[in-house]
């Protein structure tokens, strides 16, 4: 695989991370659970709050990579890339986006996350609050 698509591919799997997932493996075993841990050289995975086929609950659960058949998103990822692109239209070239953390900063001054603003206040604050409950609108 070359370079660029693995990482858009481990940029993936992240996107996922404190997510709820359903995995299946080659032995057709299935597990639900929240993703909280992956390995990008085995993709091996750990997974928390598990509930296996047969109803029984697990705190953790670490399934090796070359087990794994498929594994499933079971609700859609936020799109940070796209709300930061959405408030760069706005805000040229005073866009940052911390995808490893899940932010988007905003000249330098107001922090934005999944769930809205967390930090600033002031006109520039309302104007992307405006910008961010449009974008969650149409998710």
């Amino acid at each position: 695989m070359s370079s660029v698509a693995t990482r858009r591919f481990l940029e993936e799997i992240a996107t996922l991370l404190e997510k709820p997932i359903i995995v299946v493996t080659t032995n057709d075993r299935k597990y639900e659970g929240n993703l909280i841990g992956f390995d990008p050289e085995t993709l091996s995975i750990c997974l928390s709050d598990v509930k296996d086929m047969e109803g029984r609950i697990f705190p953790k659960v670490f399934i090796n990579g070359s087990i794994i058949a498929q594994f499933f998103a079971t609700e859609k990822p936020f799109e940070l890339k796209k709300l930061a692109e959405r408030l760069e239209r706005v805000f040229p070239r005073l866009v940052k986006v911390y995808e490893d953390v899940g932010v988007i900063l905003v000249m330098d001054k107001i922090r934005i996350t999944k769930d809205g603003i967390v930090e600033g206040a002031g006109p520039a604050a309302e104007r992307v609050k405006k910008v961010y409950e449009e974008f969650i609108k149409k998710v």
